[in-house]
């Protein structure tokens, strides 16, 4: 059984050189009790130049896209790390394909230094080197023989095969660091500390916060989550409603009551009809009185014509 050197006690930060990893990577990890029913890894193939990690490049958005650096080449709109690199994420999770093995997500803002064993036999695939000093990984993949390493500021994370790895790591504030073991055939995992000595080993399906970065303040049932951050809305149709605190309410399922609700009732359709809604007159308040008509001429009598004719005989007309 073939272990790694202790490392020097100084705080390994995000400018700890690649070739430092390189060094630390040569040296094989440490083997532990092997996790049973561990699916098995795919026989890598005998080159002299063996990629460990590809990342594909968001040619639509190259200002967006994943910023990888290191010993590497670009393929096919991908970017292919050969001995090591750098992997730092923008805005979004950046998803890194580790051939023969699984895969690796880097959260966004997260930057992530990968090395391999290259002491490894060529048939077989070499342990790999992770370092980060802020954010978060998910790591999905198998593990064999080599071990695979996860260095921190204050941590040494051992991952021992072989197993199915599907492990959450998250750095927070003042050292907070959240290691999430889940899986069934979960990898044993051993986490050291890189100043005060000690260890304490992470069981299949515990998720642990070290806080403060040291041992000795262990939450062992973590409730939250380790992963990455849950994705931030991209758009939203009502930005001024919403701002206003106006939001969109709900849509109502058509038909369906809501429990407590009384059955609604049927609601008329609307009809308009310009009769219904002509103006109606107002009658006066006192009627006016009908003009009377004029009183008939009374014919002249008998009388009245002998008075006319005196009156002419005697020049009274």
């Amino acid at each position: 059984m073939r272990r790694l050197s202790p490392i020097c006690r100084v705080r390994l930060s995000a400018c700890l050189p690649l070739a430092a990893f390189i060094l630390i990577a040569q040296m094989t990890c440490a083997q532990e009790t092997p996790a049973a029913a561990a699916p098995a890894l795919a026989p890598a193939p005998e080159t002299a130049a063996r990629p460990i990690a590809i990342v594909s490049l968001d040619r639509k958005n190259p200002d967006q896209a994943a910023k990888v650096t290191g010993a590497l080449e670009v393929s096919q709109g991908s970017a292919v790390i050969v001995g090591s690199g750098s992997i730092t994420s923008g805005a979004e999770t950046t998803k890194v394909e580790l051939p023969y093995r699984g895969v690796l997500r880097v959260c966004a803002s997260t930057t992530v230094k990968l090395a391999s064993d290259s002491s490894a036999p060529s048939t077989e695939v070499p342990g790999l080197m992770m370092a980060m000093d802020h954010g978060a990984i998910e790591a999905s993949f198998a593990t064999g023989r080599n071990s695979d390493i996860l260095l921190t500021p204050d941590f040494r994370i051992l991952i021992g095969g072989p197993g199915a790895v599907d492990m959450k790591v998250r750095l927070g504030d003042h050292g907070d660091t959240c290691v999430d073991n889940a899986g069934v055939n979960a990898p044993y995992v051993l986490v050291s500390s890189v100043f005060d000595g000690g260890a304490y080993r992470v069981q299949p399906g515990q998720r642990v916060m070290f806080q403060h970065g040291s041992l000795k303040e262990v939450v062992d049932q973590e409730k939250e989550p380790c992963g990455c951050p849950p994705s931030e809305p991209k758009g939203n149709d009502f930005p001024l409603a919403v701002s206003e605190g106006l939001a969109p309410l709900p849509a109502a399922t058509p038909g369906v009551a809501r429990n407590g609700d009384a059955q609604p009732a049927p609601v008329p359709p609307l009809v308009y009809n310009a009769a219904d809604h002509a103006p109606t007159p107002v009658p006066d308040a006192q009627p006016a009185a009908a003009p009377s008509a004029p009183a008939p001429k009374k014919k002249p009598g008998f009388f009245a014509g002998v008075g006319k004719f005196f009156r002419r005989l005697f020049g009274a007309e």
